[in-house]
């Protein structure tokens, strides 16, 4: 898990909403590794079918559950290579204060953000492709192999929300939270070329760690 073995011992014995949670994997991890319940939120019902498939292959469907949303409260929210991805992060940010238990906390971890030089996920066809050509003009390349209707980045699977490091820096300013940890990892390869000046081109993932204020 890219949050490294020691968050097996902060989620031992706890509730744990994994918001995001896709097919279902790190949900199934976290159960197998000592958390007390696993809760795995996701707004696509094909891939919880295949997690709590999943979950029944290895026995721990007792210990987790799968839904499109729940009103049971947490001591830990995890985020995992989302919030790039939710379409109202501010909205989402507000849910998961409201999920979280008085002395809880959301660890969240993600990225590319949008000046990646894949930041565009799919749309990144080379390094930075995504700030050099328009949305419409990369939407319209899309179209010559995906026929979904999709005309702009959020429309595509799985969204896209253009998500920088300020704009993430202020999101959580204006939320319930505060943070007790921001960590931006840099691209390996410029690593030495990583400071406060070039992070938005030099970031490779943010880890994060936020408390209701």
């Amino acid at each position: 898990m890219l949050l490294g073995s020691g968050f097996f011992q902060e989620i031992e014995g706890k509730t744990v909403i994994d918001f995001g949670c896709g097919e279902g994997s790190e949900a199934i991890e976290m159960a197998q590794r000592g958390a007390r319940r696993v809760i795995g939120i996701d707004i696509r019902e094909d891939l919880l079918e295949i997690a709590r498939r999943k979950a029944r292959e290895v026995k721990v469907d007792d210990k987790c559950a799968f839904l499109v949303k729940t009103d049971e409260r947490a001591d830990i929210i995890l985020s995992l290579d989302s919030f790039e991805h939710f379409a109202d992060p501010a909205a989402v940010l507000r849910t998961m204060a409201s999920l979280l238990q008085p002395s809880g906390k959301v660890v969240a971890c993600f990225g590319p953000t949008w000046y990646h030089p894949l930041g565009g996920h799919l749309f990144s066809i080379f390094p930075w492709a995504h700030l050099l050509f328009s949305e419409r003009a990369l939407i319209a390349w899309r179209s010559n192999f995906k026929s979904d209707g999709a005309t702009r980045f959020s429309e595509v699977a799985g969204g896209l929300n253009q998500m920088t490091i300020r704009r993430f820096e202020k999101l959580v300013a204006t939320s319930p939270f505060r943070f007790t940890s921001l960590e931006l990892v840099p691209i390996r390869k410029l690593r030495l070329l990583h400071n406060r000046l070039t992070r938005e081109f030099t970031t490779a993932v943010v880890r994060c760690r936020l408390v209701r204020r």
